[in-house]
């Protein structure tokens, strides 16, 4: 799937495709709402019956990834509930073979996230997966999501890449889309993103259920 004497950068993508988005589907589907019930004086449904279109309606803006804007908009300090559940926090398996193969291969490797850093700096120390990485690239440094081809601009003045010999993984459909526009040539979709949901059928980009399926030749 990948001819690999023609990558030069590989830029990965955070929660779905390297760390199980279980974290954070119940996260944000489960505890974020029982906690605004609790604290409103609501019943569970009614909770997230109220919080499921303001959700939605942040969906793809720099906002909905962060933590500072939840915390004021629900009156709750969503930086210290993540911390509460971070025991869910987990890596995705043969991540960990993918990251070593990689930088065998001597390709830089680029953490490029939505994530707030609030959120990063918890899944980092969490994880430890910092160590592989030459530089780790969060949205909310550069003003502008991972959906919005603006970002991969802004991204190449702070990490210079080619995007002819670029590969990124991503488990979102919406920023493959925005990488596509902006001319990065490499693209893999990740299908099994959430280890408690079965894998998704993606037929818009090549996909792969684990990263056994794209190692490095070789390695």
């Amino acid at each position: 799937m990948i001819a690999w004497e023609n990558i030069n950068s590989v830029f990965l993508d955070m929660d779905g495709t390297l760390l199980d988005l279980n974290f954070d589907n119940h996260f944000w589907q489960a505890f974020v709402p029982a906690r605004y019930a609790e604290r409103a004086g609501l019943g569970l449904e009614e909770a997230k019956a109220l919080l499921a279109p303001r959700f939605r309606a942040m969906e793809g803006r720099l906002e909905w990834y962060c933590l500072d804007y939840w915390s004021e908009q629900l009156d709750l300090d969503i930086p210290a509930m993540k911390q509460e559940i971070a025991g869910l926090i987990g890596v995705l398996p043969h991540v960990v073979e993918f990251l070593g193969a990689v930088r065998r291969a001597d390709k830089r490797l680029v953490l490029v996230t939505n994530a707030h850093r609030k959120s990063l700096g918890l899944k980092m120390e969490r994880t430890r997966l910092q160590h592989f990485f030459d530089a780790i690239v969060s949205s909310h440094d550069l003003g502008h999501p991972k959906e919005d081809p603006e970002f991969w601009r802004k991204l190449g003045g702070v990490e210079p890449f080619s995007a002819e010999h670029t590969l990124l993984a991503d488990d979102s459909l919406p920023v493959l889309r925005s990488a596509r526009a902006f001319g990065i040539r490499h693209l893999v979709a990740v299908r099994k993103h959430d280890t408690t949901q079965p894998a998704r059928q993606i037929d818009e980009f090549p996909a792969i259920e684990d990263f056994r399926e794209i190692m490095p030749t070789g390695q």
